[in-house]
């Protein structure tokens, strides 16, 4: 077996405070780059995904009532342990991933740290809200006289934390350390494609002496765990980022049991380049679609609506800078482009390219494999020009390293082509008259917005609208996710 990063010579589930193996056995978990196998990670059952739910509710009552202080310690510790060890976990991140070495060590494991301290200061956030005293007239319902309010934000109680394979522990981070904070317990379920680097962060939380109980992780290779965990009367609140087919089922299962929901899901992200936008920030902040880990990422600006007066000059910065990016191993420091998670996923997309070819788009660049990669599941950065709002490649997401571009003639067909997809979880505006842009995004049905930038801003709400999700996360918008208002009032 591998060796993990602690020296086991195996992964395990963590359920009540124990150590176990998985009931189901395990399963390999497989480097998109070399294609050979990472390790072996367990095979949980549907009743060790109930069992976890069950020590996450019994060890909620002690939890929740922790000092603020003491969650805060435990939190900054995680944060120092995990940088401590940023460069254990940078290696198996990359290999699980496929991601390049450049994302792992700036974004997949220190972005995790980050997020661990931001939530180890927010335990101390206020939690009680005072309200106003009201003047009551008496009634056949009780004597008058001045009320007292104030609302409080109480911990949901077991949140399942289930995430995508694109940034397996940031994802989980992002979940977990404000529902800790918050006072919550937690079930961390990761992807199934790579799990390994949260089963070892969970056991860094261990480690570092979360209760027993507080945090338990299952894995496995099919739905079947999640699906438990959704079903569970033990969970009460469900944290999900993934797809869009799959949170709807997640919404239509746990709506049974009213569990309270966080879904951030799939987009379709428009950047909307208006005719007076500086072009070649533009063409750089599009073509993140292809630099930033093979365009696995729901918030990536993969439709160019561009206004027609310079979509040539737009689609020709776009087709000189591709060649530039080089597809190739992780691990070398040079390569930008690195491979798709799964050989299912990458037939997946080089399926939409052909859609749009036969839809009648016009592929200018990419399309095919890359001829010097002969392992490895490597899609080149693609771009499909001449584009309509209807085409399924404008429609759907593709999720790899493929852009679309669209013309329009005014800002009206602009927004209409923006808001025209089932999806509203990022789009960008680039003008060089901020004012218009302001103006514009305030038509924009997206719940993220970004103005001749696709950098973010971790302390924003972040989620999406339509298809693209329920709730939001992130800074103290995220903490309040992991919470419920509760009233007192009081006769004066």
């Amino acid at each position: 077996m591998t060796q993990t990063l602690g020296g086991d010579d195996s992964y395990r589930l963590l359920i009540g405070g124990e150590w176990v193996e998985g009931a189901d056995g395990a399963y390999p978990v497989v480097n998109p780059a070399t294609e050979s196998e990472v390790g072996q990670a367990p095979e949980a059952s549907p009743q060790q995904a109930l069992d976890a739910a069950r020590a996450a509710s019994e060890a909620f009552a002690s939890w929740s009532a922790t000092s603020q202080e003491e969650r805060s310690n435990l939190l900054d510790a995680a944060g120092k342990a995990l940088l401590a060890r940023r460069d254990e976990f940078v290696p198996l991140v990359i290999a699980e991933t496929g991601c390049t070495a450049t994302v792992g060590k700036a974004i997949q494991v220190p972005q995790a740290a980050v997020r661990f301290q931001r939530y180890a200061r927010g335990a101390f956030e206020p939690t009680v809200i005072p309200l106003p005293p009201q003047e009551m007239a008496s009634t056949p319902l009780a004597p008058g006289g001045v009320i007292g309010a104030l609302a409080r934000r109480q911990p949901v109680g077991v949140v399942a934390c289930i995430t995508s394979y694109n940034f397996p522990i940031v994802n989980m981070v992002g979940k977990i350390a404000p529902a800790l904070a918050m006072g919550n317990t937690v079930v961390v379920r990761p992807a199934g494609q790579d799990p390994l680097a949260v089963i070892e962060l969970v056991k860094l939380l261990d480690d570092v002496g979360f209760p027993r109980g507080v945090v338990n992780v299952v894995t496995g290779s099919t739905p079947a765990t999640g699906e438990a965990l959704i079903e569970s009367p033990d969970v009460d609140m469900v944290s999900f980022t993934g797809s869009s087919g799959v949170g709807a089922r997640i919404g239509e299962v746990a709506g049974r049991t009213m569990k309270r929901q966080l879904l951030e899901l799939g987009g379709k992200g428009a950047a909307l380049v208006l005719d007076d936008a500086d072009v070649k920030n533009a063409v750089s902040m599009i073509g993140s679609v292809w630099t930033f880990h093979a365009g696995q990422i729901c918030t990536a600006p993969t439709r160019a609506i561009v206004h027609r007066s310079i979509y040539d000059e737009v689609v020709a910065g776009l087709a000189k800078m591709a060649p530039k990016l080089k597809v190739g191993d992780p691990l070398e420091r040079d390569t930008v482009v690195g491979p798709v998670i799964t050989q299912t996923h990458r037939d997946r997309i080089e399926g939409y390219i052909g859609i749009g070819r036969t839809e009648g788009g016009e592929v200018i660049i990419g399309g095919e494999r890359p001829s010097h990669m002969e392992r490895g599941w490597y899609v080149a950065p693609t771009l499909i020009a001449g584009c309509s709002g209807d085409m399924r490649v404008v429609q759907e997401e593709i999720f790899g390293p493929v852009i679309v571009v669209l013309p329009f003639d005014d800002d009206d067909e602009g927004i209409a082509l923006v808001n025209g997809t089932e999806f509203g979880l990022y789009d960008y505006v680039f003008s060089r008259d901020s004012g218009r842009a302001m103006a514009i995004s305030r038509k924009m049905r997206a719940g993220n917005i970004g103005l001749n930038t696709v950098q973010r801003n971790q302390e924003t709400p972040f989620g999406g609208t339509k298809q693209s999700g329920v709730g939001r996360d992130g800074g103290s918008f995220g903490l309040h996710a992991y919470s419920e208002l509760q009233s007192v009032v009081w006769p004066g």
